[in-house]
């Protein structure tokens, strides 16, 4: 209501995550500028703000003021809405978006996926991640029937099938890392499949491809949310290949290589796109947006096609005309769906008492999933738990870092820069602090088992706390999920938040009286217990949380 009512007042708006650190919120209010804040009743006193404060589930007073349909104010180039992401310079910065790059995804919404009144779609993503708008924009445009699941149906896979059935979903866009663990025939009404914000796998491709109309999309925020499409369910090769697919409607792309020349197919450069999405650029950033945004040399002053946008993403041409994406080829990096400038977590952390240096990098884990790994050198011991206590008052959980390593001093190659190969694997660096206690039970062995490969360690013992050796709200999510397929148990999520050390979720999970679990010592010869037999390659979700940690879907 709050979104709709400013756009057809012709203003723009500014989605703020309410699980965001204050510091975040007062930040992003004061940088926007903005003039009127609309939030909800338990939301107010959320962080101080200067300006009106409309409360949207107040009284009907709210909702007296006359009804009928507002005159139509906003034109193409008028601002639609101001988007956060991840800043170089240890603060986010505002992406403004305008009318129309929204109004030109409505062509490729009609052709494509051909949406009608009957389709029922679905609202996955956070609304303040731009994916939002291709969700919602795409039902407005085409009259169907948008619905908006709970963040508790999201985050329990079971529930969240029976959700897209009751509701005859046939819709849907989801990251990559959630919809490989969906069955399809779970979802029988499901028609069209898109995911983006992360790469797909062919693990992914394949369970999908033959069972619904399945596309694979990508583009940044700073090209109103979509910039290619890949349809992999028309595409014989899918699965022998991964693509992001070709320009949409009214989008140029080009691969433009170190020396600003167009790259010859086959070949990686830079990804820039132009056209009609492209954002007006960064608020109150005019030397990054000129950096970012820069004249087209290759479109010869067509209108429309004057800038273009470097993402800053790898990519090549195949022969046929699909891009293949490479990764990032700079400092940015995506994490569980989410942009990342390390710079700004490296300068979080900066900012703690006693740490000299420090240096973040995206790392593989055993699932090949990428965390945060940050190194650091400190006059004195910083414990991990302190560490990531201070950076969860100033960035959002995803920024955190998951592995936190401190080092009496940096590595340093021969011409004195940061030896990055020297560094040291993060493995085990990720410890509570608890001394190691070993499983004593038949039930504590058994989850011993299911932590060590929700997290990729070696070695958990009872007394560590899930959320400090790795653990986040998609790994609870992970974790819950395989306690209720290995153990029969359906755990509810938030007994992970309530009890997050295996010795304490060994009582609760004893305690439920689905089955009875008997306290059986564990044998000097652990060999007789059988290994997870959920022991393989994860992918887990990336959205809300109903706790204090926020989890959105990533942009399209």
């Amino acid at each position: 209501v709050g979104m709709l009512g400013i756009l057809k007042a012709g203003g723009a708006y500014v989605p703020i995550d309410p699980t965001y650190p204050e510091e975040r919120i007062r930040y992003m209010l004061d940088d926007s500028g903005a003039e009127l804040l609309l939030t909800q009743s338990h939301l107010v006193d959320k962080a101080a703000f200067d300006g009106q404060v409309l409360v949207l589930n107040g009284t009907q007073s709210v909702y007296h003021e006359e009804d009928s349909n507002l005159e139509p104010l906003s034109g193409p180039n008028d601002l639609a809405y101001v988007i956060y992401t991840s800043g170089t310079t240890g603060q986010p910065k505002g992406v403004m978006l305008e009318h129309r790059g929204l109004c030109n995804l409505k062509t490729y919404f009609d052709q494509e996926f051909q949406i009608s009144t009957s389709d029922h779609t679905l609202l996955f993503a956070s609304y303040s991640f731009d994916a939002s708008c291709w969700e919602i924009f795409q039902t407005l445009f085409c009259g169907a029937t948008l619905y908006v699941p709970t963040s508790e149906t999201i985050l329990d896979y079971e529930r969240f099938e029976h959700y897209m059935t009751e509701h005859q979903i046939t819709m849907a866009t989801l990251p990559p890392t959630y919809a490989v663990y969906l069955e399809p025939e779970q979802m029988p009404y499901l028609r069209i499949l898109m995911t983006a914000g992360s790469a797909a796998s062919t693990e992914l491709v394949y369970k999908w491809k033959d069972q619904v109309a399945y596309y694979n999309g990508y583009g940044p925020t700073e090209n109103s949310v979509a910039t290619s499409s890949w349809p992999v369910s028309k595409d014989e090769r899918a699965g022998q290949l991964i693509s992001i697919g070709r320009p949409l409607p009214n989008h140029r792309v080009y691969m433009v290589d170190v020396h600003g020349h167009l790259a010859p197919i086959g070949v990686a450069g830079e990804l820039c796109v132009s056209g009609p999405g492209l954002a007006r650029g960064y608020l109150d950033r005019p030397e990054l947006t000129d950096e970012k945004f820069v004249p087209n040399s290759f479109a010869a002053g067509e209108v429309g096609y004057e800038r273009m946008y470097r993402t800053g993403d790898l990519a090549r041409w195949m022969p046929d005309g699909n891009i293949e994406y490479l990764g990032r080829i700079d400092h940015q990096v995506k994490i569980r769906g989410y942009r990342i400038e390390l710079g700004e977590v490296e300068a979080q952390i900066l900012k703690v008492e006693d740490i000299q240096e420090v240096i973040v990098l995206a790392q593989a884990d055993e699932q090949g999933q990428n965390q945060l790994v940050a190194y650091f050198v400190a006059e004195r011991d910083v414990s991990a738990g302190e560490l990531r206590s201070l950076l969860g008052e100033e960035l959002p959980n995803y920024m955190v870092p998951s592995y936190l390593v401190q080092l009496e001093q940096m590595p340093l190659t021969p011409n004195g820069k940061i030896d990055r190969k020297a560094l040291p694997a993060p493995e085990g660096s990720l410890q509570s602090g608890a001394d190691y206690v070993a499983p004593r039970t038949w039930v504590e062995v058994k989850l011993a088992q299911i932590w060590q490969d929700v997290l990729g360690l070696v070695q958990v013992g009872v007394k560590e706390n899930f959320f400090e050796i790795g653990g986040h709200s998609l790994r609870a999510t992970t974790l819950a999920s395989k306690i209720h397929k290995e153990l029969n148990k359906p755990l509810p999520l938030r007994s992970i938040f309530e009890a997050p050390t295996i010795e304490q979720l060994a009582v609760v999970l004893e305690q439920l009286d689905q089955v009875t679990y008997a306290s059986i010592p564990v044998a000097e010869e652990r060999s007789f217990y059988p290994l997870s037999s959920a022991q393989k390659r994860l992918y887990v979700l990336h959205q809300f949380d109903p706790q204090d940690v926020n989890y959105n879907m990533p942009s399209v």
